[in-house]
């Protein structure tokens, strides 16, 4: 069981340590990366979605919905994100400065997975799309086919 308020406490703080380094140090950039920010991004919308989160690095999709959904979570604080393969759902999220995020895409995979038809695939095997496009793309999403937020 996720403790809710803590998880949000922790997410809080760890931005707030960067934001203290960052007025310290001027010009220097301490914005969480890589695994950690694909890692708080599961959590995140695990929590907020009431998904079960799967191990590490499982192939595919990040976790699975009460109903046994199949879905993959991308986080970002950047302009893009990455994709290998076709998930049966994705849910996209920005983390903001302040620890909260904001969804950006929560729709079938196959909607995402379009627009890389007739793409070659680029040499490290990952398809960039930007979290414009994926906002975009979002907006043609039903109601029906969007997993709802549980918190």
């Amino acid at each position: 069981m996720i403790d809710h308020d803590r998880l949000k406490s922790l997410v809080q703080q760890l931005y707030a340590t960067v934001s203290e380094l960052e007025a310290m140090f001027p010009g220097r950039h301490f914005t969480p990366d890589g695994h950690m920010v694909g890692s708080l991004g599961e959590c995140l919308v695990a929590d907020a979605y009431g998904l079960e989160l799967l191990t590490a690095s499982n192939k595919g999709f990040d976790a699975l919905s009460p109903s046994g959904l199949e879905v993959e979570i991308k986080a970002t604080q950047s302009r893009s994100v990455a994709f290998r393969s076709q998930p049966a759902h994705a849910i996209v999220i920005r983390i903001l400065n302040d620890g909260s995020f904001e969804e950006v895409f929560n729709g079938p995979g196959r909607i995402v997975w379009e627009q890389f038809s007739g793409k070659r695939r680029p040499s490290n095997g990952q398809f960039q799309i930007s979290i414009r496009r994926l906002g975009q793309l979002n907006q043609t999403v039903a109601e029906d086919d969007r997993l709802p937020a549980v918190t």
